[in-house]
């Protein structure tokens, strides 16, 4: 008579739970990382918010609005406040993530051409802050 296999052995097994712990321990880190990113995505999105405002009151007054002029709601628990100084929008994370709690995403206003009459020049935004590039998007590294 023949004896018909009913299940796996044991080294089958522990080559299986190797396997799966191995890509576990690259798969759970790549995780955190994209879920820190989508965080800062939020806070990005809050600071590009603004620059709209800004722009128009540059193009209609021909200067840059004056400190804390220009605000926009910050209704996110990712976000805890999105500012203007003058120069800059600053946009301040507020998560329990450790990596970019209480870092900043900036905006900084740079003009482009002369504005002798009220409707010409532009600004050209450059993107920094305390936040870590790696967590940035693609469009602020």
């Amino acid at each position: 008579m023949k004896r018909v296999q009913q299940g796996f052995t044991l080294i089958e097994l522990m080559i299986v739970v190797a396997i799966i712990g191995i890509l576990a321990a690259i798969a759970l880190p790549a995780y955190q990382d994209y879920t820190v990113r989508a965080k800062v995505s939020e806070v990005m999105l809050a600071a590009s918010g603004m620059k709209v405002d800004i722009a128009e009151w540059y193009q209609t007054k021909g200067t840059m609005p004056p400190n804390n002029s220009v605000s926009v709601g910050t209704s996110s628990k990712y976000v805890k406040s999105v500012r203007w100084n003058g120069t800059q929008i600053v946009a301040e994370a507020s998560t329990t993530e450790p990596r970019i709690s209480g870092r900043t995403i900036t905006l900084t206003a740079q003009t482009t051409g002369d504005v002798p009459t009220i409707g010409v020049g532009q600004i050209d935004w450059v993107c920094g802050g305390t936040i870590e590039a790696k967590y940035r998007p693609a469009n602020c590294k």
